[in-house]
């Protein structure tokens, strides 16, 4: 007969064993997040435009005219599946993120993805053209897995601090189903690492760094701000992208491509119209005149942003009133 003690340390371990057993089982395949699995039985062929709105009508405030002029970098995208992101709003731009953000850069970004791809996160890299022009479109080829069905971009603005467009996880499989058709119109994003207000502002470093967030016609709200229009609700676009799926087989494509299509875009763009600023009053002059009749006095202001597409005209800029001029003053 085993005594109390023996029994004791017999359940110990067996408790030991139960408890362990979780922790010692061969981990089971991760499974996806809801809404990313693809469950289509092939690959899918697309063509991937980036379309640049980028115009003076629709975005006259300090638009860059020269040294550089308005450009879109070349496009990054990146398939892959939900173990791996390429940017996030609202969180911390990564080192290759800020390079690109910041320089155009893509080195670290891209040892980022191959890293992930052996992982077997991310599937293919693309890149297309840049455009010389702030209207203007690229394109590239697509080939979707259905292992990796999303897609994730970015592309700079030339010239600019921090600011980017881009697609984060965007899915180009529903259920069983490839989509045959995705538009969406973007809008600029600051990835939070230089804290330049305007296109041409100096490096200027976010100490602390900030998350990735997306500026709007009143954030940030600072009248210097190139994106500042305090008259609109949101900003018109200023890129979209349209990924069209191809009917021909996937398995004897065309290689690759990176061209700039035509500079020839159909869609009218919507002039932003833009108020007149100026700078605050200056102080008085000289009180000056005879002093049987009084004297005047002047003050002046400047124009910091000329008006444009019906916007507010600027005011006066030079003001005067009466005043007793010092020298009668003193006679008194």
């Amino acid at each position: 007969m085993m005594s109390s003690e023996h029994l004791t340390s017999a359940w110990l371990l067996q408790l030991l064993v139960v408890l362990l057993k979780p922790c010692l089982a061969p981990a089971g395949p991760v499974k996806p997040l809801n809404g990313t699995e693809c469950r289509a039985k092939g690959p899918a062929s697309y063509i991937l435009v980036f379309t640049g709105h980028w115009s003076p009508q629709a975005f006259p405030k300090q638009y860059p005219l020269l040294r550089p002029p308005a450009q879109w970098s070349k496009l990054i995208a990146v398939s892959h599946n939900h173990h791996f992101r390429l940017w996030e709003e609202g969180a911390p731009a990564s080192v290759g993120v800020q390079n690109f953000a910041e320089l155009g850069v893509t080195v670290e970004m891209m040892k980022v993805a191959k890293e992930a791809r052996k992982r077997r996160a991310v599937g293919t890299m693309y890149r297309t053209a840049g455009i010389p022009n702030g209207i203007g479109h690229s394109s590239t080829e697509l080939l979707m897995q259905p292992r990796y069905s999303l897609l994730s971009l970015m592309v700079k603005m030339i010239p600019s601090p921090d600011w980017f467009v881009g697609v984060d996880s965007i899915n180009l499989c529903e259920g069983s189903q490839w989509k045959q058709e995705v538009t969406l119109d973007l809008q600029p994003y600051d990835a939070g690492t230089d804290s330049g207000f305007t296109f041409s502002s100096p490096n200027f470093l976010t100490s602390p760094q900030e998350k990735i967030t997306r500026i709007t016609s009143q954030m940030p709200n600072h009248p210097a701000n190139s994106f500042y229009y305090p008259r609109l609700e949101k900003l018109p676009p200023i890129a979209s992208i349209k990924i069209t799926r191809q009917s021909r087989s996937p398995h004897h494509q065309t290689p690759m491509s990176n061209h700039i299509l035509p500079n020839a875009i159909s869609q009218h763009f919507s002039a932003t119209p833009l108020d007149c600023e100026v700078s605050f009053w200056s102080s008085w002059g000289l009180c000056l005149g005879p002093c049987s009749r009084g004297g005047v006095r002047h003050r002046t202001r400047y124009i910091l942003l000329r008006p444009a597409n019906a916007g507010t005209p600027c005011p006066e800029l030079e003001e005067q009133a009466e005043c007793m001029p010092h020298s009668c003053m003193r006679l008194q």
